[in-house]
């Protein structure tokens, strides 16, 4: 038999040697390490955002705030928009009527306000005018100490003695001209109801007896109080003339008319209601 010639074997195919570290990097690959290198970088993306992030992050809150405010400005316009145009009117005509009772009770209470003022201006007027007239009447009654200008009076005695006649006669044209207050020898406060009578040392005022020389302390005008003392034939005249006594005065800015007397009650008379 013919010798078969065997088919020629193929030939080897080319071999590339890999290299160690070509090795080495696909040995060492598993299957888990590309997701474990993806949650690295978004960790680090939320812990340590760029500039850039961190101004679109802010973008985007703005874009949201926005959104929701027009959300909530549409829906406060859109109150009214269903309603009809006689609810409107109706709302409308309901505003004003409470503008109006409003209006009114701020008038009525500032009328109340002004009125409360009136009355307490008013009332505080009526105190000060009774407390005034009070202090009028204390010391016309002579039951209040007062101090004010005026005269101080001596009248002395020569060789005659004072008659109880000139000496009231001297009072009276003292209150004449306008005497608020007077008393006698620092003892006796004269006042409408003050009793004069002759005695037998001097004079008796209110029941006391008075010697001479009489020193009278009076509270006025002292211009007018002098000119009621040396008028022709006046007081001064009259002490010199018919008594034989001297009367000399003095103008004083302060005289002190401290003597004092108890308040009396009117047996009979009663005010008018």
């Amino acid at each position: 038999m013919p010798d078969q010639e065997l088919p020629p074997s193929p030939a080897p195919a080319p071999h590339h040697p890999e290299s160690h570290a070509e090795r080495a990097g696909t040995g060492s690959t598993g299957a888990g390490e590309p997701r474990q290198d993806g949650r690295s970088r978004l960790w680090r993306a939320f812990s340590r955002p760029t500039r850039g992030q961190a101004v679109v992050g802010l973008l985007l809150a703005l874009v949201g705030f926005a959104g929701v405010t027009q959300v909530r400005s549409n829906q406060v316009d859109d109150t009214y928009a269903g309603l009809r145009q006689q609810d409107l009117i109706d709302i409308l005509n309901g505003l004003a009527g409470t503008t109006q009772r409003t209006e009114d009770e701020i008038q009525r209470l500032e009328a109340t306000r002004d009125d409360l003022q009136s009355d307490t201006s008013a009332r505080q007027t009526a105190l000060e005018q009774a407390r005034q007239q009070a202090q009028v009447l204390s010391i016309l009654a002579g039951t209040v100490p007062v101090r004010g200008p005026g005269v101080t009076i001596t009248i002395s005695e020569d060789s005659g003695q004072v008659r109880v006649g000139p000496f009231i006669d001297m009072v009276q044209a003292l209150r004449t001209a306008g005497a608020e207050a007077m008393q006698i020898n620092h003892e006796v406060r004269l006042v409408a109801q003050t009793s004069f009578e002759q005695g037998t040392d001097g004079l008796v005022v209110d029941g006391r007896t008075l010697e001479p020389p009489f020193t009278v302390d009076v509270i006025g005008q002292p211009d007018n109080l002098v000119d009621a003392l040396r008028f022709p034939d006046g007081p001064q005249d009259q002490f010199a003339e018919d008594d034989d006594a001297e009367l000399t005065f003095e103008q004083v800015t302060s005289v002190d008319v401290e003597t004092v007397r108890d308040p009396v009650e009117a047996d009979v008379a009663q005010p008018q209601q």
